[in-house]
């Protein structure tokens, strides 16, 4: 048995997707390789034929952990979390107060961070930092640059 862990529901569906198209897709596609390369003869020197059964082997780990990823996954509900304080699934505009350069990042499980998309994990220093802050709040969190002192401008 795996750990839990937590998902917004876009995200635990992004996964499930990810399992049909490994399974509906990839399968067929690698079993009908390894019949192609089968079919060249013998399999003690067919490269093709090992290369296509190492694939499924790769194939088949990941449909498993996926599985199991989906099976222990939660969806997190918002509906009785504290509106006024910064917590998963928060957005939150924060001010740099040395730049002044203000930024907003929602807080997500560590799976859906994308900070292209502005989402980063409650897991990493700023999101740790954040949590349980309130707007107006300063902050000073440990990044990799050294400390930085934030100020909550909104949340929602």
């Amino acid at each position: 048995m795996g750990e839990i862990e937590y998902f917004t529901e876009a995200g635990l569906q992004k996964l499930k997707d990810e399992l049909t198209r490994l399974t509906v897709e990839e399968r067929p596609k690698i079993a009908a390789a390894i019949a192609e390369a089968r079919d060249k003869g013998d399999l003690s020197e067919n490269a093709e034929y090992d290369a296509a059964k190492e694939a499924q082997q790769h194939l088949e780990m990941k449909i498993v952990d996926l599985q199991l990823l989906i099976s222990n996954a939660r969806i997190l509900d918002q509906s009785n979390m504290d509106p006024t304080k910064v917590h998963i699934l928060s957005t939150v505009k924060i001010k740099n107060l040395k730049t002044k350069a203000a930024v907003v990042y929602e807080i997500v499980p560590e799976k859906e961070a994308d900070l292209k998309q502005h989402k980063i994990s409650v897991t990493s220093p700023i999101g740790k930092g954040l949590l349980g802050r309130s707007v107006g709040d300063k902050v000073d969190i440990q990044v990799p640059a050294g400390v930085v002192t934030f100020e909550i401008i909104e949340l929602s």
